[in-house]
């Protein structure tokens, strides 16, 4: 049934010489960035499901580093380590989107999480065991933004739904440390906090299907600007099953534990 939400002709992904593609271009690039991979007639149906469940986003204004680490006093408070950016945004989770929701007939399809397993290169993919974690919808009105940070996860699947009138960029810096040695390039990381590092930007639009490897790559989305909201869905699965988000993160991203 995916035909009615995927545009097939432009992201083929029951192919596999497509999603090979698609691998050979997250191996290389970090990033893979598919434009129309939703049909018209999806995003707008979406757009508008989101906007009827928005007055149950929860929204939060918080401060962390790019680690999204703790503090540690051992390094001091002016350390790179140790320096504090705002982010700002609104959530609505999983078990707050419809059940026939279209998002959750692509998450749970077949087709695309092996689409997805091909190109991450992981042997199965789960939902998280909490009911809030597997599809969250985030709001961005003007002046909220998400900034400059390291993922936890391997690989992060994002959609965009509705573009704002302004701002709203996805912008990155590639390979800027190596999470799995703990090289943590404090120099190249606040040289990009201090605008001293040329900086890639996405090319997204409404429909758009981003993979993207953000362990080791430092990213944010730049401030809205304009009445438009900016909303976005996160798809996250687990390499194996039964994984919650841990209870620190419910709290902090939705309110909320269940």
């Amino acid at each position: 049934m995916l035909e009615d939400i995927v545009n097939l002709n432009e992201a083929p992904i029951d192919n596999k010489k497509f999603a090979e593609n698609c691998r050979n271009e997250l191996n290389q690039s970090g990033v893979v960035t598919l434009h129309n991979f939703l049909k018209l007639e999806t995003v707008a149906e979406l757009v508008e499901e989101a906007k009827s469940r928005s007055s149950l986003a929860y929204f939060t204004n918080s401060t962390h580093n790019v680690y999204l680490t703790p503090k540690n006093e051992n390094l001091g408070p002016e350390h790179v380590f140790n320096r504090q950016l705002s982010s700002s945004k609104g959530c609505i989770t999983t078990d707050q989107i419809p059940g026939k929701s279209k998002l959750k007939e692509l998450y749970f399809s077949d087709v695309f999480k092996n689409f997805i397993c091909n190109v991450v290169e992981e042997k199965e993919l789960y939902e998280y065991a909490d009911a809030l974690s597997s599809i969250n919808v985030h709001f961005a009105a003007e002046g909220q933004e998400l900034n400059w940070h390291f993922d936890n996860s391997k690989f992060a699947i994002t959609l965009l739904l509705q573009a704002p009138d302004g701002g709203g960029n996805f912008e990155y810096v590639s390979n800027l440390r190596n999470a799995e040695k703990d090289e943590m390039n404090f120099a190249g990381v606040e040289a990009v906090l201090n605008g001293e590092t040329e900086i890639n930007r996405l090319d997204t639009r409404p429909g758009t299907l981003i993979l993207f490897r953000g362990q080791n790559s430092i990213h944010r989305v730049t401030p809205t600007e304009g009445s438009n909201e900016r909303i976005l869905v996160v798809l996250a699965y687990n390499s194996k099953p039964g994984i919650s988000l841990s209870e620190s993160a419910r709290m902090t991203f939705f309110g909320r534990l269940h």
